[in-house]
């Protein structure tokens, strides 16, 4: 016959809440237990986004100051501004490879900037461009 098993004391289960579930502090892992006052259980962070939704908006309101924007139509502008990042930065890499370059200057951008747009929008991106460089570095 098999030893019957003990009976836990009674003082026990009054720790448990109703219906027997555990307590928060039983559920943790036994590494955020409370052992002490100088012990600080760390909380999970969140992790942060980065996306272009305000340089947008703050474009938006540069050309047409009383329009809005819905949020799809500013997942949309988010995505398209990505896949443009992604496919000049891509062109700019082959370039500085191409030249045996190790690093991507501004030349290798305005090149990209005129392989990866087409006509008239690239001619305006690289003045764009070129205003926006010549400020930098006068600044």
């Amino acid at each position: 016959m098999a030893p019957k098993a003990e009976k836990k004391p009674v003082e026990e289960k009054a720790e448990k809440t109703t219906a027997g579930k555990k307590t928060k502090a039983e559920k943790r892992p036994p590494a955020f237990k409370e052992g002490g006052a100088d012990k600080k259980v760390k909380k999970k962070s969140k992790k942060s986004v980065e996306t272009y939704k305000i340089y947008i908006f703050k474009v938006l309101k540069q050309v047409h100051p009383d329009i809005g924007i819905s949020s799809k139509a500013m997942s949309i502008m988010n995505s398209f501004i990505n896949d443009i990042f992604e496919k000049l930065a891509g062109e700019s890499a082959k370039l500085a490879r191409y030249n045996k370059k190790p690093t991507i200057t501004s030349r290798e951008i305005q090149t990209s900037v005129r392989l990866v747009l087409p006509g008239e929008l690239a001619k305006h991106a690289v003045s764009e461009g070129t205003k926006a460089v010549t400020k930098f570095t006068s600044a």
